[in-house]
């Protein structure tokens, strides 16, 4: 027999007989690749599979609890929160429209116990990163989920137009777990991708909005900057021209927010963009940290001699672990959410929730112009009066494709200018709980087909969760 009868027939035995750890491989007929089999043991079957554990995640697993399913979530990172705790963003963007909260629900519940907590700050948008972690690992705790950290799906395997089994990654090793639904909350779209729905990245020309590597600071003096800042509009931001003439910054970027104010001379801050970057490839990644941490020395320097006003003994302390991306893919679901939508403050038949925070599409590069067209959609063009929202509608939930998967955060079914308001934290809770009852509902009673969720009964339930859905 030769290698590759052996291999073929060691993949039959295998087929009907594993060896736990067995492996193979051959190289292609090409050359440029490799093909790798191996028997993996199933170490959870569940429900529903919730993967990754940020805002979206968390509210999917916990809403999917509520509804009765089993859950399990397998979150890649130390910690739940994501971007909110571990890539370090220091704060909720709006809750409501300016006359009632919107991200009601999963969303309140847990601003009210980080609020009882003492972990809001600053008109309760910013918040203590560690009470907010401790608050997710308790939430989760109570809702009776399973779940670990360190443990990222690496691959789905398909069968028959729905996720068969997802492939996981973790210290202990490769291994599988079979759910009747997958909740797709990696921000990134990556379980989505993985299973072959088509997807979109950035503007016509595939340019994607830049990242932030965003930090934390000690040593300043808060009352001396509110009495000596200067009086403009952007403070934090108003010696940049000057700094940047001065050749302090090697790449000068105009979009400045500042610092946001803790007690005892902390700060957080999100400052400074990692322009080209690439949240789907390490190369891009790689490079981007390495960039973001280079820039740090820089806005250091910039406080200390340019700012000044009781920033003269500013320290940066550290930078985030994970990169602060705003946009990768968007998964191609039963709708896609346009700007039109957002325009005409759309109301849905199946309506899942409701939002309203401006499309803030952070500018391309570091020029002027850019920089202006920035602050012209973000303040003017695309804004919103008080009281006004948008629906958001239950098919951009739904994969498109695949029988038994669902989408929410970052990655849902919209355009690019839409993404812009539908990608921070409050959405991503009313994404994430409406994904967390359908996928509960499809599970229990649906083989699994999220695409036949009957949307009245997915909206009772949202409500009696606690959810605004005026038009339900």
């Amino acid at each position: 027999m030769n290698r590759r009868e052996f291999i073929k027939g060691a993949a039959i035995m295998a087929g009907t007989a594993p060896v736990a750890g067995w492996k193979s491989y051959e190289q292609s007929a090409s050359g440029a690749g490799i093909r790798y089999s191996r028997t993996l043991p199933v170490k959870v079957e569940t429900d529903v599979m919730v993967c990754g554990g940020g805002a979206a995640g968390v509210a999917a697993a916990v809403a999917a609890r509520k509804a009765g399913a089993m859950v399990f979530l397998a979150e890649g990172f130390t910690c739940f929160g994501g971007l909110g705790t571990a890539a370090r963003v220091p704060v909720f963007m709006q809750w409501g429209d300016g006359e009632r909260d919107l991200a009601c629900g999963f969303g309140t519940r847990f601003r009210e116990r980080l609020r009882k907590a003492g972990a809001l700050h600053g008109g309760e948008r910013a918040f203590d990163f560690e009470a907010v972690k401790r608050e997710y690992d308790r939430v989760m705790q109570e809702s009776g989920a399973d779940f670990l950290f360190q443990t990222r799906v690496i691959d789905v395997v398909m069968e028959d137009g729905a996720i068969g089994c997802a492939v996981v990654a973790a210290p202990s090793g490769v291994w599988a777990v079979k759910a009747k639904v997958y909740v797709d909350a990696t921000g990134n779209g990556d379980i989505a991708c993985q299973a072959g729905v088509p997807f979109e990245k950035g503007d016509a020309t595939g340019h994607m909005m830049p990242a932030s590597l965003l930090s934390a600071w000690d040593g300043v003096d808060w009352d001396r900057w509110a009495r000596e800042r200067p009086k403009r509009p952007q403070p934090f931001g108003s010696q940049l021209a000057r700094a940047a003439a001065d050749g302090v910054f090697k790449e000068p970027d105009l979009h400045m927010t500042g610092l946001y104010r803790f007690p005892n001379g902390y700060a957080t801050a999100n400052i400074g963009h990692v322009f080209n970057l690439d949240g789907t490839d390490e190369r891009s990644l790689t490079r981007g940290f390495i960039r973001g941490r280079e820039s740090m020395e820089e806005y250091q320097r910039y406080f200390r001699e340019y700012l000044k006003c009781g920033l003269e003994n500013v320290r940066l302390v550290e930078t985030a672990a994970m990169m602060g991306v705003r946009e990768t893919r968007r998964i191609l679901g039963d709708y896609v959410m346009t700007l039109d939508d957002y325009m005409r403050r759309a109301v849905f038949p199946d309506e899942i929730g409701r939002y309203a925070y401006p499309i803030d599409i952070h500018p391309s590069s570091a020029d002027k112009a850019a920089y202006e067209k920035h602050r012209e959609e973000f303040d003017r063009l695309y804004r919103y009066r008080r009281g006004e929202s948008y629906g958001i509608p239950y098919r951009i939930l739904c994969a498109k494709g695949v029988r038994n998967l669902l989408v929410a955060g970052r990655c849902v079914s919209v355009d690019q200018k839409v993404q812009a308001s539908i990608r921070v934290m409050p959405a991503c809770y009313i994404t994430g709980q409406a994904a967390g009852f359908a996928a509960a509902d499809a599970a229990d009673r649906l083989s699994g087909d999220v695409h036949a969720v009957e949307v009245k009964g997915l909206q009772h339930r949202l409500k009696d969760f606690g959810a605004y859905l005026p038009n339900a």
